[in-house]
C-alpha cells in the first residue's frame, strides 16, 4: 500500500509510505497501481521508500494504549444529586410550567 499525492506547481506525483491520517487530496493505492501508476505528459513521478515489512507497534503507541485502558477503567464518580431548593413564598399564580410566588 502506498499514498499518493499531487504537488500541481511543481507538476509532480509523490508516491510514498501509506498516510497516517486522511487528506483531501491524499489517495491511498494498493501494491498493484502503486507499481503501475503513470502522471500526465511533463509530469515527475517521486517514489519514495514504502519499506518491504509491516510497521511493527511501538513502545510509544504500546504505553498510549496502556494509558487509554487505564484511563477507561476508571470508576466513573456521580456527582452528588442536590436537594431543590427550599421554596420561601406562597404560590400566587401559575402559567404553563412557570410560578408567581410571594415572599413571606
Amino acid at each position: 500500500m502506498a499514498t499518493l499525492t499531487y504537488v500541481y506547481a511543481d507538476q509532480t506525483a509523490v508516491l510514498g509510505p501509506l498516510a497516517t491520517y486522511a487528506e483531501p487530496h491524499a489517495y491511498d493505492l494498493c501494491e498493484f497501481h502503486s507499481e503501475r501508476l503513470s502522471a500526465p505528459r511533463g509530469w515527475e513521478v517521486v517514489r519514495l521508500s514504502l519499506g518491504t515489512q509491516d510497521p511493527q507497534p511501538s513502545e510509544d503507541d504500546l504505553l498510549a494504549l496502556a494509558n487509554a485502558v487505564r484511563e477507561a477503567a476508571k470508576p466513573i464518580n456521580p456527582r452528588p444529586i442536590e436537594a431543590p431548593a427550599q421554596e420561601t413564598g406562597r404560590e400566587v399564580a401559575r402559567r404553563g410550567h412557570l410560578r408567581v410566588l410571594t415572599s413571606d
